[in-house]
């Protein structure tokens, strides 16, 4: 794809979002905890949704803007501000990778839920972080 960004729909700031290079970093909106399995089986015909629940934000500060979540330990499913019309290589920030959470690194055509795995002692996380990267393909 030549150029990323006119793929990308719901960028929250585009002058921090956009890289000179043509990536673009995603915003993430919602953070869900999986509460009960879903199914996956060899045909299809048995797939089920796991059931998820929206994880508590808190603020900070009186005077923040934005709420945060604290997260523990675990796996999580993260949700974008933004959406894509595209292919797309979408890979971990950095600022996470070193903060003890990632996620996988996939290729991909639109945007899903993706899990996000936090280590050790946990993660404090914004609303509207930058928590990810698409690359052009």
């Amino acid at each position: 794809m030549s150029n990323l960004v006119d793929a990308v729909d719901g960028i929250v700031h585009e002058p921090t979002q956009v890289h000179e290079d043509g990536g673009v970093d995603l915003t993430v909106t919602e953070i869900y905890t999986v509460d009960a399995p879903g199914r996956v089986d060899f045909g299809g015909g048995e797939l089920q949704p796991a059931d998820l629940d929206p994880h508590p934000r808190v603020w900070r500060n009186e005077d923040d803007d934005y709420q945060w979540w604290h997260l523990d330990a675990g796996t999580y499913l993260i949700e974008y501000n933004e959406s894509l019309s595209g292919t797309a290589l979408l890979q971990p920030r950095i600022g996470i990778v070193e903060r003890g959470a990632s996620h996988p690194t996939l290729q991909v055509a639109e945007l899903p839920r993706v899990p996000l795995t936090v280590g050790g002692a946990g993660l404090r996380l914004k609303e509207n972080a930058r928590v990810s990267t698409l690359l052009p393909r």
